[in-house]
């Protein structure tokens, strides 16, 4: 591949820690095949060097904007209206356990996202001031309706953690120790406790751990609900009809650049390696093991970035070879945990900030966010093990 990164795959592949079901990107309907492959280009390269030689498209000038980029983007819109579809018809008020309609929410926004990052990365082959707008609006849309899954997921994840922390010994590393009336700074790490400080945390733990978590249900439920009348609200106004009527558009009619027919493969090969390179880079751009402060939040704006263009990579992916990347399945997953670790651990430090609360409530608050922060390293850590470009994650 021009400018390959020279990368290679490990032979095998070990974790430290189990991952959580699906990716958050889409849930279980973004399962990825059972097929291996990597993106070639033109001239049948590879992204790095010493990787398996990747499936080739049984006619590589069938990869054409006209052959393959247009009938994705039409399947995805196609999705995007029976999802809304399904999305109307589960709203109604028999529908009391709201669960289709939750379904059918994550299917509109698994279209939306993919055909908003197509749009994004294969710009070139498109009309771009259509491709633009219609991703904003898209991407607009698909916030708008993550937000209210977002909180639950955060809330669960918050209330389960502090049950597993209340019920068990306090570790030394996750927790400042309660002295008196002080209140702990949310997520210092502080120092190892003695055997009675220690059995004194357990204590005050158990005591704050019920009044956090009720703290945290009443936050982020208030959080929840106004995400849930932001998002009918948004379903009901112009904006998301002319977004819908675009997508209907698309369904049928795809608007590619002039003179994109002419250009053959590369007009979607090129655009796929520079989202593949884009993310390796990222990923060798990340903080080394060694400089990773756990509590630092300043560094996980790279790895949410890293996150983004890995789905972009995806996307591409799917365009071209028909499928998502198995190899990078791991990896994915390990940044969506990441994601959610870090916004549960911000969660549970502006709980902490609530004026007035008391100092058991506010140090079961302060383990809390600890323990979130460990979950980020881990998190890190198993992604640095299925990252399957390993040259990539030791580059200068």
């Amino acid at each position: 591949m021009p400018g390959g990164a020279g990368v290679r795959r490990p032979d095998h592949q070990t974790t430290t820690r189990p991952t959580a079901g699906p990716a958050a990107d889409g849930g279980p309907e973004d399962g990825l095949p059972e097929s291996r492959g990597t993106l070639p280009d033109a001239s049948g390269g590879l992204p790095g060097a010493g990787a398996a030689a990747p499936p080739r498209p049984t006619d590589p000038d069938g990869v054409t904007a006209e052959a393959v980029l247009a009938p994705y983007l039409r399947g995805q819109a196609a999705d995007f209206l029976r999802s809304l579809r399904l999305h109307r018809e589960h709203s109604a008020p028999s529908d009391a356990g709201g669960q289709g309609a939750e379904a059918a929410s994550r299917a509109l926004r698994r279209s939306a996202r993919r055909i908003s990052g197509s749009l994004h990365t294969f710009r070139s082959a498109l009309d771009p001031v259509w491709a633009d707008h219609l991703r904003t609006e898209l991407a607009w849309l698909s916030g708008t309706l993550a937000r209210e899954h977002a909180y639950a997921g955060r809330l669960t994840r918050l209330v389960d953690a502090l049950h597993q922390l209340s019920g068990a010994a306090l570790p030394a590393a996750r927790g400042t120790e309660p002295t008196g009336s002080t209140r702990p700074a949310a997520g210092s790490p502080g120092k190892a406790p003695s055997a009675s400080s220690e059995a004194q945390g357990r204590a005050v733990l158990g005591v704050g751990a019920a009044r956090a978590g009720a703290l945290l249900e009443r936050q982020l439920t208030l959080a929840r609900t106004r995400a849930h009348s932001a998002a009918l609200q948004a379903l009901g106004s112009s904006r998301f009809h002319a977004v819908a009527d675009a997508v209907a558009l698309l369904a049928s009619e795809v608007p590619l650049a002039p003179g994109t027919t002419g250009r053959g493969t590369e007009a979607l090969l090129e655009p796929a390696e520079r989202a593949e390179q884009r993310l390796i880079g990222a990923v060798a751009a990340l903080p080394p093991d060694e400089s990773a402060e756990p509590y630092n939040e300043a560094q996980d704006a790279p790895w949410h970035q890293a996150r983004l263009l890995l789905r972009l990579h995806r996307y591409a992916h799917e365009v071209v070879l028909g499928a998502a990347d198995p190899v990078l399945t791991g990896a994915g997953r390990a940044l969506d945990l990441h994601r959610d670790a870090a916004e549960a651990a911000g969660a549970a430090a502006a709980a902490a900030r609530t004026p007035r609360i008391a100092p058991a409530t506010a140090y079961a608050l302060g383990v809390l966010h600890a323990d979130q922060r460990h979950e980020v390293e881990a998190a890190r850590a198993v992604f640095r093990e299925t990252w399957p470009y390993a040259a990539a994650m030791t580059a200068p």
